[in-house]
C-alpha cells in the first residue's frame, strides 16, 4: 500500500485543506486508487476507483498529485515520495 499526504495552507484566507491518495490491492486481486479530501481537522470525502494493474493505479495517483501541486499543496512527512512509477524489472 502508497500513501501521499498533501496539504494546503492558506492562512490569510482561512484555507486548511488535506488530500490523500492511496494505491492499494483488493481482496479480489484488482487495485484501487483511493482518494480522500477535505478541511483539516474534519471528516473527508473519500472516493475509490478500480484499476486492473498497480502501473496503471500509480499512474493515476501520480497525474492527481501533479494537479494538487500545481494547486499548492505539498506532500507532507515521509510520505513524499510514493506514487511515483516504479522502474521496469
Amino acid at each position: 500500500m502508497t500513501t501521499i499526504y498533501l496539504e494546503r495552507r492558506e492562512p490569510a484566507h482561512n484555507r486548511q485543506r488535506f488530500y490523500t491518495l492511496t494505491v492499494a490491492q483488493t481482496l479480489f486481486g484488482s487495485w484501487t486508487l483511493i482518494r480522500e479530501w477535505g478541511r483539516i481537522g474534519h471528516p473527508g470525502t473519500v472516493r475509490e476507483a478500480w484499476f486492473e494493474s498497480e502501473s496503471a493505479a500509480i499512474e493515476a495517483g501520480a497525474k492527481i498529485r501533479r494537479q494538487k501541486e500545481r494547486r499548492g499543496y505539498r506532500a507532507i512527512g515521509g510520505a513524499g515520495q510514493g506514487l511515483t512509477q516504479k522502474p521496469p524489472l
